[in-house]
């Protein structure tokens, strides 16, 4: 079944907000499978001796993980505050916080994703393959 999230006589600035909404909706999401994922990975990458360095770097990258959750919670809450805007400073100044919080998570998801690639490299690595 199609449902349809926008409607004809809603202005470009509420479509927008909401996009911006539901988008913030789906990092989050992707952001809590990355802990679960993380608690996989760390009982995993234990089991390999030898470097303590990755050890170090999954438990920080599952503290930084939180804080980018708690970041975005606490942006998806002032979200509401860009419905106020009557002026275009303030819709750019909503829109560039937007931006800079979309970089952010792209940011975090790079060194997330290459940190997860060393943890398997090492995997493989000390499995003799």
């Amino acid at each position: 079944m199609y449902s349809r999230p926008f409607h004809i006589h809603e202005d470009d600035r509420l479509i927008m907000k909401k996009k911006d909404k539901a988008e913030v909706g789906n990092w989050l999401e992707h952001l809590e499978f990355i802990s679960r994922e993380i608690e996989y990975l760390i009982p995993l990458e234990s089991r390999t001796p030898g470097n303590d360095l990755l050890s170090r770097a999954l438990y920080a990258i599952r503290r930084e993980n939180t804080l980018q959750m708690a970041a975005l919670c606490r942006y998806e809450n002032s979200m509401v505050n860009a419905l106020e805007c009557d002026n275009m400073e303030c819709d750019a100044f909503y829109l560039n916080n937007h931006e800079k919080n979309r970089n952010t998570y792209i940011e975090h998801l790079r060194k997330y994703e290459a940190l997860k690639s060393k943890v398997f490299a090492r995997l493989l690595k000390g499995r003799g393959e």
